[in-house]
């Protein structure tokens, strides 16, 4: 993704998640100007940290004693709970110099998924303030360590790539010598050197599924983008066959236990569907509550509200095939149901006369 794409899906996962980005990218393609772009756009304060240039110390403070008990003092950069709404921008995690520097650091890039707090030794991190780490590639050309599986893990890796259309609004943004942009106009191979792949390949883990499904359901990232975002949490190959798979059932009709059990995950899609597919989606209900004896209070509501989506005729066709279920009849028979379903009865009441 090149840098404009990168700020968007950074704005979508710091703003309705708590997991923690890992933006990877070679040498001044704009990772942290486009960091520092989002922070402004969404009201937070930009707190970077260039890990390469830290010890221990200095993120977890200085040892202290108040009687028989050791303390951490806070870290000046530290953002306290009754501070302003802060992304703390992780810098060169993989530069860091010393072992336990990164092994410090470690804690405080694991997102909280446990409705936690983050924390970095014995400091906690208020679930309003938010963190991104950047890295160069480890492909050779950058002196850096290796991260392990278990880190790369817990976070999301986006990969950034140099773009001419996305540097060259940039550049008359910033009102850039004209000389210097006509020439990259007519000599785009010149933006930036021809590097290495970047990629750190993501594995499919738990804690990597879980991630997957904490987007999903918090954010909305471009279609393109999408792929993406999942391979760096769990790999390109499962992310492509989820995508897939996604893809796959989006075209199927849906069944009962999709309409009764995960009305809010597939409302979008009935009002969407066909009416070839409405016909095999009510098919599947009325044979379903035909077996069974009784209809939960939410089952009901889920009920109803797929009528609701329903055209006219469907609908009408639905109704009358549930009020040959007498346990069904009783629950649409509901005063609170007659919006959705009284106008169908009627009619069906009009075709007996």
């Amino acid at each position: 993704m090149n840098i404009e794409q990168m700020k968007s899906v950074l704005r979508e996962i710091v703003t309705r998640t708590d997991l923690t980005p890992c933006v990877v990218g070679h040498r001044g393609v704009g990772k942290s100007a486009g960091i520092a772009q989002v922070c402004r756009e969404i009201g937070h304060r930009y707190v970077p940290l260039r890990l390469g240039q830290m010890e221990v110390g200095d993120l977890v403070g200085i040892p202290y004693r108040e009687g028989e008990t050791m303390h951490w003092s806070r870290p000046s950069w530290w953002p306290t709970e009754g501070d302003p709404p802060a992304v703390v921008h992780c810098d060169e995690l993989n530069r860091a110099q010393q072992e336990d520097t990164l092994q410090a650091i470690f804690q405080f890039v694991e997102p909280p998924l446990s409705a936690g707090q983050r924390a970095l030794h014995t400091h906690k991190l208020a679930p309003k303030h938010k963190v991104i780490v950047t890295i160069n590639p480890p492909d050779g050309t950058y002196q850096v360590t290796p991260l392990d599986r278990a880190l790369v893990d817990r976070m999301v890796m986006l990969y950034v790539e140099t773009d001419y259309s996305c540097w060259s609004r940039y550049a008359r943004q910033q009102d850039f010598d004209a000389g210097v942009r006509e020439f990259l106009a007519a000599n785009q191979n010149l933006l930036a050197g021809t590097s290495l792949p970047m990629e750190m390949e993501a594995e499919p883990s738990e804690r990597g599924w879980e991630m997957v499904s904490i987007l999903r359901r918090s954010c909305r990232f471009p279609r393109e983008l999408e792929m993406e975002v999942y391979a760096g949490i769990i790999g390109k190959e499962a992310a492509i066959a989820f995508l897939r798979w996604q893809s796959e059932q989006q075209s199927r009709p849906l069944t009962a236990s999709d309409i009764l059990d995960r009305w809010p995950e597939v409302s979008a899609r009935a009002g969407a569907q066909r009416e070839d597919s409405h016909g095999a989606t009510i098919s599947s209900l009325v044979d379903h509550l035909r077996g069974e004896t009784e209809l939960s209070d939410q089952q009901e509501e889920n009920l109803v509200s797929y009528l609701d989506t329903l055209p006219r005729d469907l609908r009408f066709a639905l109704v009358k095939s549930l009020l040959t279920i007498p346990h069904v009849a009783l629950r649409l028979a509901s005063d609170r149901h007659d919006r959705v379903v009284l106008e169908a009865i009627r009619a069906i009441s009009g075709e007996a006369g």
